[in-house]
């Protein structure tokens, strides 16, 4: 079968490895230059099953007034006349409830577990090399309420069989030593020590290398400018260099998959959502991160990638702009300053940003649509040779 995929970042390039390996004829279709250019560039570098978790839970409307108060504020609002956000919002508003949390956290923690075990097969099969480590994600607790407010995260964990320990003030720093340094700044912390870390951006360049001597076709500097639809199927993509056609497309542009889904009249919940990052050159290795370090408090994570550390956060609401805001830098700045002081040169940090494609209830959208030949596909899920992938649970 010939099979277009529509974005190479993470995502697209991975679905079109695991395409081609099944035996179909693969073309993936990026603007950008190279593949993982967008928002797989310079994300938080996680590799985070057991945190996964929707931003839509109990308390999170009161919880996000506190945050748009905070000097170093992890979420930020820019208001503007834009329908698409309002109706995200209140789909979100809906699902922050205990019932909805559980149902949700429970279909991300399976489908993100699934997803690292086949990354290992991968990695392994590939020897994949992209600064990848598995010691951990330790989420830090900065006071006792938050470390009493694990229990419903908890319990999510254990019945999906999810790896963790609880630890105290003592365990957090035998998990990360330089935390020593600071240590009457946290309280506790919850490791799940099945959780890795890694460069996504050196991850998709050297996936994209494979897939190419696998036979995938990579066509760069491409625009996607629409997709044709004749009798309930796709009929063709229009590019900047013509039409493309194929038996199935699968479409893998992050935040920018509604606005090519839209005159189709498929809808899809999604909407970006930017994040900022910053990477600073480590200058003491003792004084830095051994994996990821999660600050509960600013909602930022501070990973080791190997000679840098890579310090993500922020929740902005803005639409689809990409204008660097010198604020967000500084929250990034404070973190790992507060938490790792001696680490790495924040005055040689590089800053940016990259729209997160969010669903209201923080699931994923995977597997088929209306349009009997047109997908989406589920993260790295390895699809063993069946068309369509089964929708996740």
């Amino acid at each position: 079968m010939k099979v277009i995929v529509l974005g190479s970042g993470v995502i697209g390039t991975s679905s079109a490895r695991h395409l081609a390996q099944a035996g179909h004829e693969v073309t993936v279709v990026d603007r950008q230059p190279g593949a993982g250019l967008e928002t797989s560039f310079a994300n938080a570098g996680e590799v985070s099953p057991g945190y996964s978790a929707p931003w839509a839970g109990p308390g999170v409307p009161v919880k996000a007034i506190k945050w748009l108060l905070m000097q170093h504020r992890p979420l930020v609002i820019r208001p503007q006349l834009d329908m698409a956000m309002v109706r995200w919002g209140l789909q979100m508003l809906r699902n922050c409830t205990a019932e909805r949390y559980e149902i949700n956290k429970g279909r991300m923690v399976r489908l993100a577990e699934y997803s690292r075990d086949v990354l290992r097969e991968m990695r392994a099969e590939l020897g994949l090399s992209y600064d990848e480590r598995s010691q951990g994600t330790l989420q830090l607790f900065r006071s006792q309420k938050q470390l009493d407010g694990t229990g419903a995260d908890i319990e999510v964990l254990k019945r999906y069989g999810v790896r963790f320990e609880l630890l105290d003030r003592a365990g957090c720093i035998r998990h990360e030593p330089a935390l020593a340094r600071v240590q009457d700044k946290f309280v506790g912390g919850l490791l799940l020590p099945g959780d890795e870390t890694g460069d996504c951006f050196k991850f998709t360049q050297s996936l994209a290398a494979r897939a190419a001597q696998a036979g995938v076709n990579f066509l760069y500097g491409t625009d996607i400018q629409r997709l044709q639809g004749e009798g309930g199927r796709i009929s063709g993509v229009v590019t900047g260099q013509g039409t493309l056609t194929a038996d199935a497309y699968v479409v893998a542009m992050g935040s920018y998959s509604p606005k090519l889904l839209a005159p189709l009249g498929i809808d899809i919940p999604v909407y970006p959502v930017k994040g900022y990052s910053i990477t600073v050159p480590i200058t003491d290795a003792s004084g830095a991160p051994e994996s990821t370090v999660m600050d509960e408090t600013h909602k930022v994570a501070v990973t080791r990638l190997g000679d840098r550390i890579r310090v993500g956060g922020t929740a902005e609401l803005a639409g689809y702009t990409l204008q660097l805001h010198e604020a967000r830098e500084r929250t990034l700045k404070h973190v790992v300053s507060d938490l790792f002081p001696a680490g790495g040169d924040v005055a040689k940090a590089e800053f940016w940003c990259g729209l997160r494609p969010m669903t209201p209830d923080g699931t994923p959208i995977v597997g088929g649509t209306r349009m009997d030949n047109l997908y989406r596909p589920p993260a790295t899920a390895r699809w063993a040779g069946r068309w369509p992938p089964a929708p996740a649970a």
